[in-house]
């Protein structure tokens, strides 16, 4: 088991490294193939990813704790520490609120693929609550090897959230089961105590992405003062116009890789009106244009689809 260190602050898309285009000869693209739901009303979420070509997305924000189990290739998680690898039939679990370079690649493969789950705090609360409290909690991210016992829970926690026949209840208690065997391994997740007023924000700009958002009406949603709202996301460091502007591209992020809506309706939906500003913003903040995504998933598919 690895562990790796990380600054874990998150501090807005203002203060987000700039993706470095010069001389890259890998794919910068994050290829997820199951549409995403809104985790906040589910235990987990299910991420399964696939990619003929290696591909790249860097300053990725974990918004929930995640596990990555690797299934074919290989994956690196890039730090300003140091960089750690995650092999086939390896299992990585990054804590929430860190930052990453991300690197998949098929390496001999002929393809990357893997399966992932992020969690929701309610799970995650629960196990805390059971398990004895230990000193060193995850705080940034850990590798495991994959046995019997790992995969069997993985799968089956998975195929309890994908399928519609399951209950909430009985998908509630194989993410629970999953986190035991995590704990019971070393792998504690921290619960989060007190959302803050970031992301509160964030949340609820998320649900609406394509508003015109402003101080004073999200001071009347929070039932404050505009002056007092502005003091405290400025305390955490953080300004509205960044958080708009950084969940906005996440949404549209999310949205070229799980839905099949066009390119200029996505950029509608998350507060576009020109086609051109969207790409130009995406491709500054992901490193790669939308259509090029679009493009590659399209490969992707039709390569699945030959193995199948």
């Amino acid at each position: 088991m690895r562990d790796v260190y990380v600054t874990t602050a998150f501090r807005g898309a203002a203060r987000l490294r700039k993706p470095l285009l010069a001389k890259q000869t890998e794919k910068e693209l994050s290829l997820v193939s199951t549409p995403v739901t809104d985790i906040a009303s589910a235990p987990a979420q299910v991420i399964r990813i696939a990619s003929s070509a290696r591909h790249r997305v860097r300053t990725l924000s974990i918004r929930e704790d995640l596990l990555v189990l690797v299934r074919r290739g290989r994956k690196a998680l890039i730090a300003p520490t140091g960089t750690l690898s995650v092999s086939k039939n390896e299992v990585v679990v990054l804590a929430r609120g860190t930052q990453w370079d991300v690197l998949n690649d098929p390496a001999d493969e002929s393809c990357y693929e893997a399966l992932a789950l992020a969690f929701s705090d309610e799970p995650v609360r629960a196990v805390a609550a059971i398990l004895p409290p230990v000193r060193d909690e995850l705080s940034a991210a850990r590798t495991m090897d994959l046995d019997g016992e790992l995969s069997e829970v993985i799968e089956r926690t998975a195929l309890a959230l994908e399928a519609a026949t399951v209950s909430p209840l009985l998908q509630r208690h194989r993410v629970i089961e999953l986190l035991l065997v995590l704990g019971e391994r070393g792998v504690r997740l921290k619960p989060v105590e007190q959302i803050s007023w970031a992301e509160r924000i964030r949340r609820l700009i998320a649900l609406r992405p394509e508003e015109d958002w402003r101080i004073e009406r999200l001071a009347e949603v929070f039932h404050t003062s505009a002056s007092t709202l502005r003091r405290r996301l400025a305390g955490s460091g953080f300004t509205l116009a960044g958080l708009v502007r950084e969940v906005r591209l996440e949404t549209a992020l999310v949205l070229l890789q799980s839905t099949q809506r066009s390119i200029n309706d996505i950029a509608l939906h998350c507060g576009w009106e020109s086609h051109s500003r969207f790409s130009a913003a995406f491709q500054a903040r992901w490193g790669f244009a939308p259509s090029v995504m679009r493009q590659r998933l399209a490969q992707n598919g039709a390569h699945l689809e030959r193995l199948a």
